[in-house]
């Protein structure tokens, strides 16, 4: 073991068990990098979620914490006791951030992931992608956000399989889909392409796995659901109903397709050794296409040109490596008293 893993881990003690809320929203997009972060480093997490009404979330992240919301408010999801570690994601949860910050006489060690929209030093570290603009001398940077599709993980899926995806055949494709946003949007043509995607694998005798989100469009999913009804034994389609096999899926998928429009799945996808083809679709902006063009650089992905392909990959995962930058830094916080 080299000195900076050493120290890595010698910090990373003085973290293991603390108490830490993650507190965003309830965003599906901002809980999953806190819980990966907060795994990582070995924190006890309670997982709160802030209401603010629609002023005061209107005034996000630079106004107040909504009044029904404060420390002494009935139900509220910042009452004391605070925690050691808070780790925040999503505008809405600056303002509370902000205010756990002060009240606990800066006690609470505070990190937020993503851009916070406002100066930085709001939290004693901010996390955010190398693509995006923000930088600070409390700002870490890197490729992709944490997560939790870790090795560990995914070699209890394969050890594991669901019997739903067991029943798949090989060569098994993983179809991960995002869906509507303020920069993308599924227009007709955008539909004919991942459709044809899942016709391709069952007509040459493989298999697709597909994984929806809350925001993939209605007419989008109507038309997998035909294709899956022609070809059951072929496909796997979740259906919103139980645990989302999602860890599932990646482990066992020989290529994924996933679509621009959620960073989050594009990087749980490189976590994986598996070839990822990054599907655009209609629509897009700079920051997003930043990004895009930062992993395929990287090797670890393509942009989708009409058909599956398949080259060596290593899995690339950005977790660790800040878990452990944050780790050093809690470490010198404790030490600054």
């Amino acid at each position: 073991m080299n000195a900076a893993s050493d120290n890595a881990q010698t910090a990373r003690k003085s973290l293991s068990g603390a108490s830490c809320w993650v507190l965003t929203d309830g965003k599906a997009g901002d809980v999953a990098p806190c819980l990966g972060l907060a795994q990582a480093l070995g924190l006890a997490v309670e997982t709160r979620v802030v209401k603010p009404r629609l002023l005061f979330a209107a005034f996000s992240p630079r106004g107040p914490v909504d009044p029904a919301e404060r420390p002494d408010a009935p139900g509220s999801p910042i009452a004391p006791p605070f925690p050691e570690v808070l780790i925040a994601s999503g505008r809405r949860a600056v303002p509370y951030l902000r205010h756990v910050r002060r009240a606990s006489g800066g006690k609470t060690f505070t990190i937020f992931l993503k851009d916070p929209r406002v100066d930085p030093r709001v939290a004693d570290v901010v996390w955010v992608a190398e693509h995006d603009r923000k930088r600070g001398d409390n700002v870490i940077a890197t490729l992709a956000a944490p997560h939790l599709v870790t090795h560990e993980a995914l070699n209890a899926a394969r050890a594991n399989p669901d019997p739903r995806i067991a029943a798949l055949p090989e060569p098994r494709m993983a179809l991960l889909l995002g869906g509507a946003s303020r920069h993308h949007d599924f227009h007709d043509k955008d539909v004919i392409s991942l459709v044809g995607v899942v016709e391709s694998m069952t007509l040459t005798g493989g298999s697709a796995m597909i994984t929806p989100s809350r925001r993939t469009p209605p007419h989008l999913l109507a038309k997998l659901r035909g294709v899956c009804a022609d070809a059951p034994k072929h496909t796997f389609l979740w259906d919103g109903a139980g645990d989302n096999p999602y860890i599932q899926i990646l482990a066992h998928a020989a290529t994924i397709v996933v679509t621009a429009d959620s960073t989050n799945m594009v990087g749980e996808a490189i976590a994986t050794d598996a070839p990822v083809m990054i599907y655009e679709p209609t629509g897009g902006n700079a920051r997003l296409t930043r990004f895009i063009r930062a992993v395929v650089a990287s090797g670890r992905a393509k942009r989708w040109r009409g058909r599956l392909e398949s080259w060596p990959c290593r899995a690339h995962d950005d977790t660790q490596t800040i878990a452990d930058e944050i780790a050093r830094r809690y470490a010198l916080f404790r030490v600054e008293g």
